[in-house]
């Protein structure tokens, strides 16, 4: 609209067909138009309209299209229109089918979060999907700059959505739980995609589980620690102890299996007290290798203390 009508960008006397790059239009809404950061007025534009929403209290900016393809410069120019306007405004970039972490420094200096895949929505297939996606980004999560695994479709969702009817989620209560433990352990920013109000209590018990809620805001050392096909195993450390976590997926069909793990690749010890984090159920000791059976499409999600050493190397 704005480069339809040549309308005048704010503190320039140049206007939006001066600045604008017509090879640079969005494939999925055709009347979004990309900047040409090398003209002469494009700088002045990003300044303009950060300043008006900083104006307007904004402190939270989602800029779509911008990832994918790769718009470096203009991802540089929003970022520095938001150091200017002097409020402290948070820059999410999106979306991100098929971004690579060749892009991962640069997305760091340039923005808080940025979203790793397609739209994310209540299917089975992309959330097994999102397991392969996480594990190529988690070397990148950083305090500050967070790969971003996309909203959480649950609850009550699809009132006026893109696709499909209003409905509740369409992912099973363990496909939920995967989801959750995933995003938690993860670390990627939890945005709800649902109506709060009309949600069931399953799904607020979901969002309101202090020590998951925990996990994804303060753990660290947060990766992938064993893929056996279909079996997956997550881990990362507690920042103010020398407690663990550790979650299992099995993304596979069919029966259960049994996943086991050797404790000793969590740290330098292999004898912990055990703490189911969704049922709050304490499971004992284990020493040497935890496993546990876990259904397809289903998650278990642990905090492990360790076991205080007697001096001679055991528990």
């Amino acid at each position: 609209m704005a480069v339809r009508q040549n309308l005048p960008v704010f503190g320039s006397t140049l206007h939006a067909g001066d600045i604008a790059d017509p090879e640079s239009l969005c494939t999925w809404v055709d009347d979004m138009m990309g900047v040409d950061m090398s003209k002469p007025g494009a700088q002045a534009y990003y300044d303009s309209i950060v300043a008006l929403y900083a104006e307007w209290g904004v402190d939270y900016i989602k800029a779509d299209d911008m990832i994918s393809p790769y718009h470096g410069a203009e991802i540089e120019g929003l970022s520095n229109a938001i150091k200017r306007a002097k409020r402290k405004i948070v820059l999410s970039l999106s979306p991100g089918p098929d971004l690579s972490t060749e892009y991962a420094e640069h997305l760091k200096q340039y923005s808080e979060l940025w979203r790793i895949s397609a739209d994310f929505w209540d299917r089975w297939d992309d959330l097994k999907k999102q397991f392969d996606i996480c594990g190529q980004w988690a070397a990148h999560i950083t305090p500050g700059a967070w790969p971003d695994a996309d909203m959480l479709p649950l609850g009550h969702i699809g009132i006026r959505a893109e696709r499909g009817i209003d409905r509740a989620s369409l992912l099973t209560h363990d496909e939920q739980i995967m989801l959750m433990s995933l995003w938690a352990i993860f670390r990627s920013p939890l945005m709800f995609g649902g109506d709060l109000p009309t949600s069931d209590a399953f799904t607020i018990n979901l969002l309101t589980n202090a020590e998951v809620m925990a996990i994804n805001q303060t753990s660290c050392a947060n990766r992938e620690l064993l893929r056996q096909g279909d079996l997956i195993a997550w881990a990362a450390d507690r920042p103010d102890s020398d407690d663990k976590y550790l979650a299992l997926f099995n993304i596979g069909g069919g029966a259960p299996a049994l996943i086991k793990i050797k404790l000793s690749l969590l740290g330098t010890q292999s004898d912990y007290e055990v703490h189911d984090v969704w049922t709050g159920v304490n499971l004992g000791v284990f020493r040497g290798n935890l496993q546990e059976r876990v259904a397809p499409h289903s998650a278990k999600l642990y905090r492990l203390r360790p076991l205080p050493s007697n001096g001679n190397g055991s528990a």
